[in-house]
């Protein structure tokens, strides 16, 4: 596509075309606009919303920092209301045999703190439908869901206060999870490929349910009722009727009854164990394993489409800013047909030092520009100098300190050398050894039978050691580059901590002592201030994870997977708030210890009592009550303990008894839900994390590894499988921009 004319018509008429090929009447507004866009492309933003001075002010205010926090922090109140509103869980236990009566807020001072965080919400929406436009906003089905959840919302807490907080269901706290969706951009783009995915898993579940069923009617058949007792155990355990024996078999595809369920018919005859085996083999290590694959593979297509949706994001941002950049130029612009236009490079450093974005990253994109020794860059050239977003982050260390005296540089010579590193790992290693055996000899005595002092002094020999050690670093690195390492850092921050508790047990006890065990004196007895420099010691020990090239990767797979893929774990605390308020709904008081007082008034004492069984494996035998649907924080707990899926059947099984069989589909949905798909994405997700970093740094030595700092986005993950978008796709993009006028 050949430009043959161009002219950039903003909203407040900043640009017109006057004798020459750009005429700027206001001269910081193309600045402005040049500005947002880039900011948007780092964050990779949507470009279309309004571009005139007083909206690109209230759109960078918008996005500062310190809004996005506070919008962040209304999010995270009006989602912890859940924890104080009754149900309460402010209670130190949650087992209803011990469980203190919860304190329950007066009525009006959580409905403030909500509306007051509505209020926040409609200010939130009020912002970006100006910002965006009204035909804009009529096209974002996102902003007009938020609108409806929070008028839902609003309804709904009229209801519950003109009520005097009686009510019993509150619908808005089944919304307040959409808040935490519709604030991140990757959140929606997630659930966006999820919904798209489940047309193509339904098809491995339907052939699973298949395999149930069909297990399930040869196994009733296999295991009928006998006229001999002692030959009905597996009839009379698992398979008495039809929803008993598809609920054994589906536990069983999860491997959380075995080898339970067939240990009655095993004991009878041998043969029966293949019947499980198949079932196991087929559904668990098959079909199971087929569908995390279907699951993975294609959401990671989906998942691929919306990263270039970003990457189209950042390039149109950054093409946009070079076309109002080019308001300004006089003469360099497009002269005549086929000339490409140009930006002045000093207006590009200044455009630069208006970004909001790293310093690490400015400072590369700044000296790429000062090589345009002509003065002037075209778009291609514009486009590149943003490739340094792109790029891993090379830290480099301070240069070590220069000593006159021969004693220090000697000093510094051989303490800055990689085996000091080794010895101080052997070391530390040596006293975890210590403690261990310590506590293995101890094991069984009681604290008043503990002798703590050689605990003590073997502790103060290796801190001795560990702060001898830290000098000499210093002294070798200087304090600025003993800091520019991460493990200096944590190893220096514990080796303070416990030369600080160390002298504060030598001033409090006076070691050496003469009694063995010495009385408590002030805050803490002498075995509490060991066992807590013992804690230290070996949370210190993690100081050797930086030395070992695999485990450094791990680690910094799991911290990236903390930062950068946090819209994943988002989704899934969406789900679990879901869950979990539907199941206070559900399942509130439903199961009483004996003698404990019912707050369900549909239900009677005897019907309690009838439900209520002993049996070895049962709720009731192995003293599951604190795993409830009594409040919202044990309902969380609960729900985490199913998606392990370890003793989920007793759940499903207490729950269907002191309720009805119909309970058992909503376990089996956050079984779905949580375990078979969300789980399955999350590990997906680690792996090509891992495979990423790996396939990065396979090649580097571990000293390398520590100075390259990968910023893994998902974006740079699949980024290798993306094609670039063409600058002609670009500028038909730009010329639909709604407020952005562009004449070709």
């Amino acid at each position: 596509m050949k430009i043959k004319k161009a002219e950039i018509i903003t909203l407040n008429k900043g640009c017109s075309k006057n004798g020459s090929p750009y005429k700027c009447y206001d001269g910081d507004l193309y600045i402005q606009q040049a500005v947002v866009f880039i900011e948007d492309a780092i964050q990779y933003r949507s470009i279309n919303h309004k571009v005139d001075s007083g909206s690109l002010r209230l759109y960078r205010w918008y996005y500062s920092r310190i809004c996005q926090w506070g919008l962040g922090l209304t999010i995270a109140v009006i989602l912890a209301l859940a924890f104080v509103e009754k149900p309460s869980s402010i209670t130190h236990t949650s087992d209803p045999r011990f469980r203190p009566a919860a304190w329950e807020p007066p009525c009006g001072l959580t409905e403030a703190i909500e509306l007051v965080c509505l209020l926040i919400f409609i200010t939130d929406v009020a912002v970006k439908s100006h910002l965006i436009g009204w035909e804009e906003f009529c096209t974002n089905k996102w902003l007009i869901g938020y609108v409806l959840v929070i008028a839902a919302s609003v309804v709904d807490w009229t209801i519950t206060v003109s009520m005097l907080c009686n009510e019993t269901i509150r619908v808005r706290r089944l919304l307040r999870p959409f808040f935490l969706l519709q604030n991140s951009s990757l959140m929606k783009k997630t659930l966006k490929c999820i919904k798209r995915t489940l047309p193509e898993i339904a098809s491995v579940i339907l052939l699973l349910a298949l395999h149930l069923c069909l297990f399930t009617m040869v196994g009733m058949l296999i295991f009928p009722k006998s006229e001999e007792p002692e030959k009905n155990g597996e009839w009379q355990a698992y398979f008495r009727n039809l929803p008993q024996a598809l609920s054994s078999l589906l536990v069983l595809l999860t491997t959380a009854n075995n080898p339970d369920v067939m240990v009655p018919a095993y004991s009878l005859n041998r043969g029966y164990a293949l019947f499980f085996i198949l079932f196991s083999v087929c559904g668990t290590y098959i079909l199971m394993n087929l569908l995390t694959a279907i699951i993975y593979n294609q959401f990671r297509g989906y998942l691929l489409m919306s990263v270039k949706t970003s990457v189209i994001r950042r390039r149109l941002g950054i093409r946009a800013a070079f076309e109002v950049l080019c308001c300004q130029v006089q003469g360099h612009s497009i002269d005549s047909e086929g000339h490409v236009g140009k930006v002045r490079v000093d207006t590009v450093l200044e455009v630069m030092s208006r970004v909001q974005m790293k310093s690490y990253y400015r400072q590369a994109v700044v000296t790429a520009a000062r090589q345009f020794s002509a003065g002037f860059m075209d778009g291609e050239a514009f486009q590149r100098l943003f490739d340094e977003l792109d790029k891993d982050r090379i830290k480099e260390h301070p240069p070590n300190p220069q000593y006159s005296s021969p004693f220090l540089q000697w000093i510094q010579n051989t303490c800055s050398h990689y085996y000091l590193t080794v010895v101080g790992n052997v070391v530390a290693l040596a006293n975890v050894i210590c403690i261990c055996t310590v506590l293995v000899l101890d094991s069984e005595k009681t604290v008043s039978q503990r002798d703590d002092y050689y605990m003590e002094v073997i502790n103060c020999a290796f801190i001795l050691y560990y702060l001898l050690e830290m000098v000499l670093k210093l002294i070798a690195f200087g304090w600025r580059g003993y800091l520019s390492y991460k493990n200096n850092i944590f190893d220096g921050v514990f080796t303070v901590l416990l030369l600080v508790l160390q002298i504060a047990i030598v001033a409090t006890y006076k070691i050496p002592y003469q009694a063995s065990s010495p009385a408590q004196r002030g805050v803490m007895s002498l075995w509490e201030m060991v066992r807590l420099a013992n804690m230290l010691i070996v949370f210190r020990f993690l100081r050797i994870i930086p030395e070992i090239k695999l485990m450094a990767l791990v680690a910094s797979t799991l911290v990236d997977l903390v930062k950068n893929l946090r819209a994943f774990a988002g989704i899934l605390v969406v789900v679990y708030y879901v869950y979990a308020v539907i199941g206070i709904w559900l399942f509130h008081g439903a199961i009483r210890p004996p003698g404990s007082p019912s707050t369900v008034s549909n239900s009677s004492t005897e019907n309690r009592t009838s439900n209520y069984t002993m049996e070895c494996g049962s709720y009731e035998q192995l003293e599951y009550w604190p795993n409830n649907f009594d409040d919202f924080a044990s309902s969380l707990v609960l729900l985490y303990d199913v998606m392990v899926v370890n003793n989920w059947q007793v759940f499903m099984d207490a729950y269907s008894r002191y309720t009805t069989e119909w309970s058992k589909v909503y376990f089996v949905s956050w079984w779905l839900t949580s375990s078979v798909m969300w789980v399955n994405l999350f590990v997906a997700l680690i792996l090509e994390n891992f495979t990423y970093k790996w396939d990065k740094s396979h090649a580097l030595s571990v000293s390398d590894v520590e100075r390259m700092r990968y910023e893994t986005t998902v974006q740079r993950m699949f980024r290798e499988h993306i094609q670039e978008p063409t600058q002609e796709e670009l500028l038909v993009q730009l010329q639909h921009h709604p407020h952005l006028h562009l004449t070709r």
